[in-house]
């Protein structure tokens, strides 16, 4: 088992389980993800999301949680504000904007995937993305129930030739992305309701690791 090493974010991963006990088997590959995404925030990656349906709406929810503040306000360092103070409004912006961890949800370009879909191939647009937003050292998160996305498996598979960490979350036979994806959690339902319901408090769990990792 990876360590996390840090009594506040074990208090976390144990409440998740307390509340839900069934998720008891996905807590190694849990601290996983939270080591490569951290590793990856430190070294100045970003984190990129892709999803179907339900799962695209989750993709929105992890970037809405990482980018301003989730569980705490995020103050901007004292220096970045003593430089914004220098122009107009400077207090103003200094004091509304937050610390941000970095992440792109791919669903959300409308007109690229529109384009894409239409002119070369519709299970291609989220691999495209990942091949001209993604970087060594950035992480992909790919969220598919039967694991078996073409879409998402696609950009999982040009994520790792370019050298970025792939974590899977799907359900319990875990499709082909479990054998694809360096990290894959999956959580022990067969039906995407229930598979779903079980991806958010995990993502909400990661989020706040995270924010108490480089926030305090």
């Amino acid at each position: 088992m990876i360590l996390i090493g840090d009594v506040t974010m074990n208090a976390r991963l144990e409440k998740l389980i307390e509340k839900y006990p069934e998720l008891l088997e996905c807590q190694n590959s849990i601290i996983e993800a939270f080591n490569a995404i951290k590793k990856s925030y430190e070294a100045n990656g970003k984190l990129l999301l892709a999803g179907n349906g339900g799962s695209a709406a989750d993709c929105e929810h992890v970037v809405g949680e990482l980018m301003k503040g989730f569980m705490s306000k995020r103050p901007l360092p004292q220096t970045i504000k003593a430089k914004l103070r220098e122009t107009a409004d400077g207090d103003y912006l200094g004091e509304n904007l937050q610390g941000a961890l970095p992440a792109i949800s791919l669903v959300s370009h409308s007109a690229l995937m529109t384009a894409f879909a239409n002119d070369v191939a519709p299970d291609m647009v989220f691999a495209q993305q990942v091949y001209g937003y993604g970087k060594l050292g950035d992480v992909f998160i790919g969220f598919s129930t039967s694991g078996n996305s073409n879409n998402i498996n696609h950009a999982v598979k040009v994520a790792k030739v370019l050298g970025i960490t792939t974590i899977g979350f799907t359900g319990k036979s875990g499709g082909a992305l479990k054998e694809l994806c360096d990290i894959t959690i999956c959580v022990p339902f067969d039906g995407t309701p229930d598979i779903q319901e079980r991806h958010l408090p995990i993502y909400h769990t990661l989020c706040i690791m995270l924010e108490e990792e480089f926030f305090g």
